[in-house]
Parts: structure tokens; C-alpha cells; sequence
């Protein structure tokens, strides 16, 4: 038997070291900076809520998702946040309430989750998310805006191949709406696998009319257009045509507010039918094993705090985000110019450094490596030792400086030292995520 080391992490949760931070720190601020944009403010809710308030705004996976502990002082039943939404709605309807609407809100954080309850295809308890929420605004260029954000916010980290599915629970629920609760939940874990198989054999009882309506719902995705058009000709209801006519509606607005999105339906979203109350959505690209953004309307969930109101919204997962970043070819952020000074007076010179912008530090060990200064996020290095010249990182370019030049710090803001340093910033030679 293997012995556990006493250093260990639980399982579902992993460090970031600097380079991988750095790209997920990368994601998250322009993720939040496209939501900010749109006009959406941040909000920092806390990591862990008394567990009966949060599991108000939870629909079943959620709770069962909760990682719920007794918190020691109070004595109380708290859990950790499995999703941000319940928290923007429970603030929406309190402490927001008499701000008037429509609420516009952002944030970005960590979910923490029991692996393997229902929440797709990750094995992590710890998720990295953003996302939005518009709170009090119904309607369909409410809906359309949550999506078209969505679409401009995952180019802005880098993805430009991403498909939306879009979805309306208004359909598969119409379909469902007279099939006993064990069917329904069979049926509803066959079409979040997209197993017709399964959705068949959980159907095999139904009357026949019934049951021909639930086994197309598997085989209703594609193309915006076709699935349009087969989803019209087995309409059976007001409601199931109304569903139909929203989504060609929201299609129609996102095109015109995210020109080049790539569009296309899937009525048998099999997820979240307790929750969502009108269209949904995720987002997909190459390389992420599970959807890179989720969302749709959740007209009902506000009012369970006590504020009846509709909202739509939608959350990024960052990790599948830096996934699909990787089978992209795009690598992490290049860091920012930052010069590690080594030798004599290395602080002075350093400090003086920082006083033109510069990310600066002494060197306290021994001789650097270029595998250290990478691993580190340094670019540059200054040697003050043998004739001052500073050397880049990547290429082994060395740029000698005067020595007269580079002792006295206070005279280097507008020099030809401070012009030298300036040229050096790798931002100079362009941001790879920027390329698309």
C-alpha cells in the first residue's frame, strides 16, 4: 500500500504555479473588463453562506453538489457556494433592492463542488468561474444580450471558434409535462449524455403519441435553420410553438449584436429543468472537455429571497477556458517587462527602477538561469557586475549600459537608460492572445 504523502492536497483541488496563474489570471481580467464594458459591476460575494439560505437559490444537483461543514463559532450548518448565481440573486433582492433595476452585475471566483454531482464532465471540486447576471429585465434583448456578452467575452480570452447552443426549456418541459417524475429524471439524464438510447428505453411505457414527442428531443440539435424547421413540423402546442419562436427571435438579435457567432440549436438541453425558466445556452470550443460557458433564464430564482423578478445570466468555467487556449497553440500571457538586477547595490538600483514603472528586484542567490527567470516571470536581467548591460531573457540579447548612467537612479526618468528600458517591454512585440 502506498503511503499518502504528508504534504499532499485533497483530491479534486491543484496549486497554480506563476506561469499557469498567470494564464488564468490573464482569462479572468479580460473576461471581467469585456463585462465591465457591457456595463456590468463587480461583486464580491463570500466564499461560504449559511447552507439553508444558499440552497434556497439551488436547483437539485446544486444541492447536492454543496460541500457543507459546521462553522465552529455560530455553531451553524454553512456551505460552500457550488455557483455564484444563488448569491447575485440573494443580493438582488435584498441589499439591492431599492436600487431599481435592471441590475447589472459581474463577478469572478472559485466554486467549490462534490465531485461527481451533476455538474458535466469535471473531476475538480474547485472550479475557477466568471460571469454575469441581469437582474430585472425581461424580455428578449435581455436574453440576447446575456448571449452576445458571452460570445464577445470568450473571444476577448482568446477563443474565436466557439459554438453557442442555444436551447429552451419551454420545449423539453412541454414534452415532459405529462410524464410521471422517475421517467422524467431518466429521460432528462439521457438527454444531458445524448443517449437515445436511454431516453428510449425510459420511454418504453409511455402511450405511443407521448413517447414519439420525448425520443425526438435527443435528435433535435444542429444547424439554427433545420432544427428550426423539424422542431416546427412536430410542434404540438401553443407553448412548444411559442418556445420555438422565442428562440428564432433571440437568434436573431444575437447575430445582430455578435456578427460571426456561430449559432445553432439543441432542444434537448437536458439539464436544469427546475431551474431555468426560458432559453438557455452553452458555449463550446476545441479542446475543453466540457462547455466553456453556461446560462439561460431563471425567472423564479430572485423571488425565492423574497423579490419576485426575472433575470437571465451566465457563468465561464476558466479552466476549460485555459484548455481550450492550449489546443489552440496560444501559450500564456508574456509577463509584463520585469528586470531582476544582480550584483552590487542591487536593491538601490532596483528601487530606482520601480520609480520609472519598471517591475524590479534584487537578486539575493545565486547566479540566475533563464529557466528560473521564465519559471518567475522576469524578462530581463541587469548585471551590474564587469560593465552594467542588460540582458533579454528569451533571445540572450545583451544591451551594455555606462556605467555613469546606470548610478545614479534619480537622473534615469526621460534618459536614454530610461528609453533603453522602455524599448525592452515585451508589450512592445504585441500580446499573443490579442491575435483574434
Amino acid at each position: 500500500m502506498t503511503t499518502p504523502s504528508p504534504v499532499r492536497l485533497p483530491s479534486g483541488v491543484r496549486d497554480f504555479l506563476p506561469r499557469a496563474a498567470a494564464r488564468r489570471r490573464a482569462i479572468a481580467e479580460r473576461l471581467l473588463s469585456t463585462f465591465e464594458a457591457w456595463g456590468y459591476a463587480r461583486i464580491i460575494p463570500p466564499v461560504f453562506e449559511c447552507a439553508d439560505v444558499l440552497e434556497r437559490g439551488l436547483g437539485a444537483d446544486g444541492r447536492a453538489a454543496a460541500i457543507r461543514f459546521v462553522e465552529p463559532v455560530a455553531a451553524e450548518v454553512v456551505a460552500l457556494r457550488p455557483d455564484f448565481t444563488p448569491q447575485v440573486a440573494r443580493l438582488a433582492a435584498t441589499r439591492l433592492a431599492d436600487v431599481g433595476g435592471p441590475l447589472r452585475l459581474c463577478y469572478e471566483g472559485a466554486v467549490h463542488r462534490l465531485v461527481g454531482a451533476g455538474h458535466g464532465a469535471s473531476t475538480q471540486r474547485e472550479i475557477l468561474q466568471a460571469g454575469i447576471e441581469l437582474i430585472g429585465a425581461d424580455g428578449l434583448d435581455a436574453d440576447a444580450e446575456a448571449i452576445a456578452l458571452a460570445a464577445a467575452a470568450l473571444r476577448a480570452a482568446g477563443l474565436t471558434e466557439v459554438q453557442l447552443d442555444l436551447g429552451h426549456v419551454g420545449f423539453a418541459t412541454e414534452a415532459l409535462a405529462a410524464v410521471e417524475p422517475a421517467i422524467r429524471d431518466a429521460v432528462a439524464l439521457g438527454l444531458a449524455r445524448k443517449d437515445r438510447g436511454a431516453v428510449a428505453r425510459a420511454t418504453v411505457d409511455l402511450p405511443p403519441e407521448l413517447r414519439a414527442r420525448v425520443v425526438a428531443l435527443p435528435g433535435l440539435w444542429g444547424p439554427l435553420d433545420d432544427v428550426l424547421a423539424r422542431a416546427r413540423a412536430i410542434a404540438w402546442s401553443p407553448a412548444s410553438r411559442a418556445a420555438l419562436d422565442e428562440l428564432a427571435a433571440i437568434a436573431a438579435r444575437v447575430a445582430a449584436l455578435a456578427p460571426g457567432a456561430r449559432l445553432s440549436l439543441d432542444l434537448g438541453l437536458g439539464r436544469g429543468f427546475e431551474y431555468y425558466t426560458g432559453v438557455r445556452f452553452a458555449a463550446f470550443a476545441a479542446g475543453a472537455a466540457d462547455a466553456v460557458a453556461r446560462g439561460g433564464r431563471y425567472d423564479e430564482l430572485v423571488g425565492r429571497y423574497g423579490r419576485a423578478t426575472g433575470a437571465v445570466g451566465f457563468a465561464v468555467d476558466i479552466e476549460a477556458i485555459a484548455s481550450a487556449q492550449r489546443a489552440a497553440g496560444l501559450g500564456p500571457p508574456e509577463p509584463g517587462l520585469g528586470v531582476l538586477v544582480v550584483g552590487a547595490d542591487a536593491s538601490r538600483i532596483a528601487a530606482g527602477l520601480r520609480g520609472l514603472g519598471v517591475r524590479a528586484a534584487p537578486h539575493l542567490g545565486v547566479a540566475p538561469t533563464a529557466a528560473y527567470a521564465v519559471e518567475t516571470g522576469w524578462t530581463h536581467w541587469l548585471d551590474l557586475d564587469g560593465g552594467p548591460a542588460l540582458f533579454a531573457v528569451a533571445t540572450g540579447a545583451r544591451a551594455p549600459i555606462p556605467p555613469a548612467a546606470i548610478l545614479a537612479p534619480e537622473t534615469w526618468a526621460g534618459s536614454t537608460l530610461a528609453a533603453t528600458f522602455a524599448a525592452a517591454r515585451p508589450e512592445a512585440a504585441g500580446d499573443p492572445l490579442a491575435k483574434g
